[in-house]
């Protein structure tokens, strides 16, 4: 090419500055990654990080800055730059003109949970929000990651692409995918297999009782369950991270994977097991909503603050919803063992005081402050998301397979979200999740909404169960008349920790975190309370004795009616054909 013709290049700015990321982990029983970041071309006076104060998937903020130490910066021939702390998650290095940048820090890794960061002498784990700093104005540039294992018999197990020629090294398109992939160190035993003719792993940390062919064979049984629901994988492939730790549970979905913590024996127990199959179904259905259909919101991530939303309910919800469902229709379980699990829910949720001051709107609004935060109050004042989330949207479905005979039902409405809203990522209103399931209704579904979910109306739970056959009966599980607190054993000391609202004990003055000693002048502890009970009559009044802040106190309580503490869903006798279609178009045989 002729200088005449040549075409002038720009020079380097910090648009095109590169992103290269290295973590290392030298003495893993330290539990410090160790991690340096380089920025090449780079052209401003100053270049400012940010960690991540939360990640997508967990509503709360979690400080993951707190776990950082070691901060320092120098330039591309090793001298050291001036950096200062701008706020709790911010810092600031003064390039002194260099093009070239390199940071290091160390993050301390000691929580074992699917949203945290873990490193011992058995592995490493780790999610990108809680690890890694973000540049304002960068965070759509590609980002190559480095991991250097500790030792040669360490394999690196991730969703993020391998970058080709390079050991050990990976692209993530932009910060948000670094956020959304996260990566697991050590001596993972990774098993291969294909679903719906696309390659998936399942990768095993630690010992335990986990089967893994058994595993695979009803994960792929969800699998193709959920994409014939939704007429296909918007994936290429697709990665299952199993934590087995002593006694962890939860999962946090990604969009090409998930990860998931389950106790190490609790495989093999079949009610335990099938709790972690609807684990798997739940995560995975969050592939489609969660991390494709999302609330306007959470359409772009804002990683400095809180993402409000009233839809969680829906979110999370729906979600726990379907990994009941999933399960049967994969027939993982029987429709008996449906119900005993729906019923186990309700009475949940029933038992729950909760339910009648916190509206299902506000649970997902505050999650930020409240679901995460639970406090010995909690059960009196609030109420999961996840949880009447799942029977609101248990009712709707009920609701439009009642009206339609089953042939129309929720089904429809997260195929026409997933149309509308998932394919092509753009975010939902709540306005037009209540107008997409009333269009799927053909129904005015306002004065369901405002009562189930702007306020704490009971759920008539019989009125959406008649037309199939079912009702909702009262199993009261103790005679014993009702006092009203919770009680621990700790360190030889019987301690109280919930006193239920506007209950006998709570009227009579008894306090969460009081030791109670004694009923009537004789000692009673968490294992003999509900007996002890059984020997008195509603309206008796009962002396408790209890150490209040170290002062001995004897309180005179009234007890009243027991309480039914137990639901179950049962088949009416004598259906008639309509509701035998219905429950069998809804639950199969």
């Amino acid at each position: 090419m002729t200088e005449a013709t040549a075409i002038r290049q720009p020079q380097p700015t910090s648009k095109t500055a590169t992103i290269f990321y290295q973590v290392a982990m030298p003495q893993p029983a330290s539990h410090l990654f160790e991690v340096t970041l380089q920025v090449n071309n780079w052209q401003s006076a100053t270049l400012d990080l940010k960690m991540p104060v939360w990640t997508p998937g967990s509503y709360l903020i979690r400080e993951y800055a707190r776990h950082l130490q070691d901060f320092a910066a120098q330039d591309n021939y090793g001298q050291g730059l001036s950096s200062q702390k701008l706020g709790k998650n911010y810092w600031q290095v003064a390039t002194a003109g260099a093009s070239q940048i390199k940071v290091s820090y160390r993050i301390y890794a000691n929580d074992l949970t699917v949203r945290t960061n873990h490193l011992d002498a058995t592995h490493g784990y780790f999610n990108g929000a809680a690890l890694f700093f973000f540049i304002p104005g960068l965070e759509q540039q590609p980002i190559k990651l480095e991991v250097i294992p500790p030792q040669s018999d360490w394999q690196i197990t991730t969703a993020l692409p391998k970058v080709e020629g390079e050991a050990n090294t990976f692209l993530a398109a932009d910060f948000d995918t670094l956020v959304d992939t996260p990566v697991e160190v050590g001596t993972q035993q990774v098993y291969e297999f294909e679903v719906l003719g696309k390659p998936h792993a399942l990768a095993v940390w630690s010992k335990g009782n986990a089967n893994p062919e058994q595993i695979i064979a009803d994960t792929s049984k969800v699998i193709k369950v959920e994409a014939e629901m939704f007429g296909g994988l918007p994936y290429e492939q697709y990665l299952f991270l199993l934590h087995l730790s002593g006694s962890g549970y939860g999962g946090l979905e990604h969009k090409n994977c998930c990860t998931l913590n389950y106790p190490r024996f609790g495989f093999g127990d079949r009610d335990k097991y099938e709790r972690f199959i609807q684990l798997v179904a739940h995560e995975f259905f969050h592939l489609w909503n969660v991390k494709r259909i999302r609330p306007k919101a959470l359409e772009t991530f804002d990683y400095e603050a809180e993402n409000y939303t009233t839809s969680l309910w829906f979110c999370e919800g729906t979600t726990s919803y379907y990994d009941l469902m999933i399960p049967l229709r994969a027939g993982i379980y029987s429709r008996k063992t449906c119900l005993n699990n729906l019923s186990k829910d309700i009475t949940k949720y029933l038992n729950t005081i909760g339910r009648t001051v916190q509206p299902l709107g506000e649970s997902s609004y505050d999650a930020w402050i409240k679901l995460y935060r639970r406090d010995a109050n909690s059960d009196n004042n609030q109420m999961s998301y996840y949880l009447k989330g799942q029977l609101v949207s248990l009712l709707l479905d009920l609701l439009i397979r009642a009206k339609h005979h089953n042939k129309r039902s929720l089904d429809d409405v997260m195929r026409l979200m997933w149309s509308r809203f998932g394919q092509n990522e753009t975010g939902f209103t709540e306005t037009q999740l209540r107008n997409t399931m009333a269009e799927v209704a053909e129904a005015n579904l306002d004065d369901f909404f405002n009562r189930y979910i702007e306020t704490t109306e009971e759920l008539p739970f019989n009125d959406y169960l008649d037309p199939f056959g079912l009702y909702l009966k009262t199993v009261a599980e103790s005679d014993a008349p009702f006092l009203g607190i919770k009680v621990q054993s700790e360190d030889n000391r019987e301690v109280i920790q919930f006193v239920a609202a506007e209950s006998p004990a709570a009227l009579g003055g008894i306090d969460v975190l009081d030791e109670l000693l004694a009923i009537d002048g004789i000692r009673v502890d968490a294992k003999s309370l509900s007996e002890r009970l059984k020997d008195y009559q509603v309206q008796d009044t009962i002396e408790v004795t209890v150490f209040h802040q170290d002062e001995l106190k004897t309180l005179p309580v009234v007890l009243a009616q027991p309480q039914s503490n137990r639901y179950e869903l049962a088949i009416q006798a004598n259906l008639s054909q309509m509701q035998q279609q219905n429950l069998t178009g809804w639950l199969g045989k």
